[in-house]
């Protein structure tokens, strides 16, 4: 018999959770895809509060990171960094992202910010771990799996900048205050590998996101 997956039960929990909580939410439409849990909703950020945003990432943007340097050179090319999370505008952010999904607030980790210039790019990439890499072990003392993404698009692009969900035949287009929430697990809290998604090269503008993930456990 396989056994469980790491985090498996609390993740189903939370995907039953959040699922009745999306699914009775007016403002979120599902995404017509099979296989994995995506919506999305309009005009979620105000135009004020994306160029709050966008100038707290100038001002933390570093060159982006991997969970596992070693041989993925060049895999990601944009800049990001954590937010202050004491900034009035970030601690609503947080606030409205915990009482949207229903997560307590302490399973979430920092929202972080990400910038394209043109020609910078994120390859496919699950937003969950790898449970055999060797990162694993510093990330389930540090709250254990990712169970839900919410990314906000905080300008739109004026060519490329796509965030392709390369199984799923699925290419969203960012437009200034949208949300895009997805489950990167399955129902039975597995990790759901048609979640792969890139953010591909933006050819002419800039890219502003911010992201949130979510953990099964408390994050520290």
């Amino acid at each position: 018999m396989k056994p469980a997956h790491p985090d498996c039960d609390a993740l189903a929990r939370t995907g039953s959770r959040v699922r009745e909580r999306l699914a009775e939410n007016p403002a979120l439409s599902r995404l017509a895809v099979e296989g994995a849990e995506i919506y999305s909703a309009p005009e979620f950020l105000s135009d004020a509060h994306c160029r709050h945003l966008i100038n707290l990432i100038d001002d933390v943007a570093c060159p982006s990171r991997l969970v596992e340097e070693q041989d993925w050179e060049g895999y990601r090319t944009s800049f990001s960094g954590d937010v202050d999370p004491r900034d009035d505008i970030v601690r609503a952010l947080d606030k409205r992202l915990a009482t949207l999904t229903g997560i307590a607030a302490g399973h979430g980790e920092s929202v972080q910010g990400q910038r394209y210039k043109q020609g910078e790019y994120y390859h496919e990439h699950w937003d969950w771990f790898d449970t055999q890499a060797p990162y694993w072990h510093r990330e389930s003392r540090n709250g254990g799996q990712r169970s839900w993404t919410a990314m906000v698009y905080l300008n739109g692009v004026e060519e490329g900048g796509t965030t392709d969900f390369v199984h799923l035949d699925l290419k969203v287009v960012p437009a200034a205050g949208s949300l895009l929430i997805w489950n990167n697990a399955l129902p039975d809290g597995s990790p759901n590998p048609l979640t792969m998604h890139a953010a591909r090269p933006v050819l002419r503008g800039v890219k502003y996101v911010a992201t949130k993930w979510f953990r099964a456990r408390p994050w520290k």
